[in-house]
């Protein structure tokens, strides 16, 4: 009986170590792919102003943006795109990691890397992304303004109220994805939501 308690009792304890080094490591892995997602983000930016240098300005000046840094690709008739980003508050300070995902059909061959930077004139269009409704419909082109500070948002076009979004590759050229269908909703594992 005793030998039996024993070996239980040793199961039991190598069972609760590998369950400690499994969340330790889980733990290690979600911090790594933060601070991916954080030096992601800084290479967006440096990317974007590079292109619209003017844009440093619309960053620092709007309530919230969002960097998101997406593959995409198209083979034959079925093609999709995924990415990951960080969606920050200037006004609040908060900050959300993102996950970006969309389906499509269409003819075409190819992968391509681009990048999106939101932009976000008000707390409701904030809100309005960070919490996944919003959905991307129809393109919306339109020369217009931050309506906070009045910044020019030349190169970036219009995706909903208050809402803008510069799209370039990854190389610095303007690029035309069509956002129509994308869902970008927030990595609750990364956030500690789960």
């Amino acid at each position: 009986m005793r030998k039996r308690q024993g070996y239980f009792l040793r199961i039991a304890s190598v069972l609760m170590l590998l369950t400690l080094l499994m969340a330790t490591a889980s733990a290690k892995s979600v911090e790594k792919q933060r601070e991916e997602i954080n030096a992601l983000s800084q290479k967006i930016l440096v990317r974007l102003y590079d292109k619209y240098p003017h844009a440093d300005k619309v960053i620092q000046n709007c309530y919230g943006y969002a960097t998101m840094g997406a593959t995409g690709s198209q083979f034959g008739i079925f093609g999709d795109s995924h990415g990951r980003g960080l969606a920050v508050c200037n006004e609040t300070g908060e900050k959300y990691y993102m996950k970006m995902q969309e389906y499509k059909l269409g003819f075409g061959v190819g992968i391509k890397e681009f990048d999106l930077v939101f932009i976000f004139g008000t707390p409701e269009s904030w809100n309005s992304f960070i919490s996944g409704k919003f959905k991307f419909g129809a393109e919306a082109e339109a020369a217009a303004t931050d309506s906070i500070n009045g910044a020019s948002l030349e190169g970036a076009t219009m995706v909903g109220e208050d809402m803008w979004v510069y799209q370039t590759t990854t190389k610095g050229a303007t690029l035309g994805v069509s956002l129509k269908g994308m869902s970008i909703y927030r990595n609750k594992k990364l956030n500690g939501e789960e």
